[in-house]
């Protein structure tokens, strides 16, 4: 097959857009409600919780913003250890550190590429004190949350629920977002749904959805007057960005399906190939499959390095690597992205304590090993480290034509040839 360079880019994940958005912005306009509160703000609100199943909705300027707001709410304090998912995004753990607190870092699990129970539960063996545990569903796909709850519980820790890229998402038939005391969406520019910007803090405890209503407009008093007593953020949401959020929400279900799709005809286009897609335990949980991902059988791999910023890899035949494909990609005007590079990889966190099933440790290296679970010492590797060298996001905008996809999975079977 004579594969062409895409004329129009294809994305990774881009905004969809339907025309109901601008109908809100446009109103948001008209009726001068320009600032952070109005009636699309108040609607995006009510529909997300009736979506989800929780309570109480507070409508933030970014998912970012509503981990924030949870960890003040869990009460981390300064010196406080917090156990947080390593495969992840950044901000994630950030929000930890404005408050003062020392993320730990615990490995992830290959079935869903969550955070790893068992290596959660020898956390809290090394530090029983711990009282906050952050989890984060990787590309939408649910992990392992009533024995993460379960061990939480036990400890008597607070579990805040970052499902920043899980909206729409279910674990036994109830959605992502409800299972923590305190819980974050984002709607990001490249997430399911998206205002731009924005995100929700979302909890079942109407004290704590007021404490962040008043934190994120700058915590200002009941006075005729500007009165501050504690600190306050410039974190709500504005009434046109809920606008373009509120014009998208009706067409959750409909992005999900085409996702959907997307991941069922790479599972097809695959087979055959040392490859598999990004798993998830389709007993208990139904992902909103966000992203659709690869990852590379250990025996297939060329040979590859990756530095902090550039890869190396020699090509070998019928093997192939991250580092090639993603390369081939972009020639041919295809967007893909390395997976989330683990955080005690990352130089800012590589001091922090990183806790595998096997017990305490730090970043190894960032060379490939080979030798499933056990590196050539004999030692065990860190499965994030392990998914992260031999990983790739593949396009999965759901605009993508399946002319398209058929020719993304022919440029992946290229490289292994």
């Amino acid at each position: 097959m004579q594969i062409k360079r895409f004329k129009d880019k294809v994305w990774l994940s881009s905004p969809t857009m339907h025309g109901p958005e601008m109908k809100y912005v446009q109103e948001a306009y008209d009726t001068n409600w320009m600032s952070t509160v109005g009636e699309n703000i108040n609607e995006v609100e009510r529909i997300v919780c009736e979506k989800i199943g929780c309570k109480y909705g507070v409508a933030l300027s970014a998912g970012t913003a509503a981990l924030h707001m949870g960890v003040k709410l869990a009460g981390v304090k300064r010196g406080d250890k917090v156990f947080c998912s390593d495969m992840t995004f950044d901000a994630t753990v950030n929000p930890i550190v404005y408050e003062g607190g020392v993320p730990v870092f615990i490995d992830t699990e290959y079935d869903t590429w969550n955070m790893d129970p068992t290596a959660l539960e020898k956390a809290f063996e090394l530090y029983p004190d711990v009282k906050v545990v952050v989890i984060a569903h990787l590309y939408g796909t649910p992990g392992k949350i009533d024995e993460i709850r379960d061990i939480c519980n036990r400890y008597g820790a607070v579990m805040i629920e970052d499902a920043a890229e899980s909206f729409g998402a279910t674990y036994k038939g109830i959605q992502t977002g409800t299972f923590g005391t305190y819980n974050c969406i984002s709607f990001n520019g490249n997430k399911i749904i998206t205002g731009s910007a924005g995100g929700m803090l979302l909890t079942d405890d109407l004290e704590s959805a007021n404490k962040v209503r008043k934190w994120s407009t700058q915590a200002r008093e009941d006075a005729p007057w500007y009165q501050h007593e504690e600190l306050g953020y410039n974190y709500r949401m504005s009434n046109v960005i809920a606008g373009v959020v509120r014009g998208q929400l009706p067409y959750l279900e409909e992005h999900i399906a085409q996702k959907k799709a997307i991941n069922q005809r790479y599972q097809e286009g695959f087979r055959g190939l040392p490859v598999r897609m990004n798993p998830y335990d389709s007993r208990n949980s139904e992902p909103n499959f966000w992203l659709s991902c690869l990852i590379i059988e250990k025996d297939a791999m060329c040979r590859q390095v990756r530095g902090e910023k550039k890869a190396l890899y020699i090509k070998e035949r019928g093997k192939s690597c991250p580092t090639e494909i993603y390369e081939e990609l972009q020639k041919y005007n295809a967007e893909s992205r390395p997976i989330w590079k683990p955080m005690h990889m990352q130089p800012i966190y590589r001091m922090n304590e990183f806790i595998t099933r096997w017990g305490t440790g730090r970043a190894r290296t960032n060379s490939y090993i080979s030798g499933g679970e056990t590196g050539a010492d004999g030692k065990p590797i860190d499965i994030g480290m392990d998914i992260f060298l031999r990983g790739l996001c593949l396009p999965s905008d759901n605009k993508m034509t399946t002319e398209q996809q058929d020719i993304v999975i022919e440029i992946v079977k290229k490289c292994f040839e």
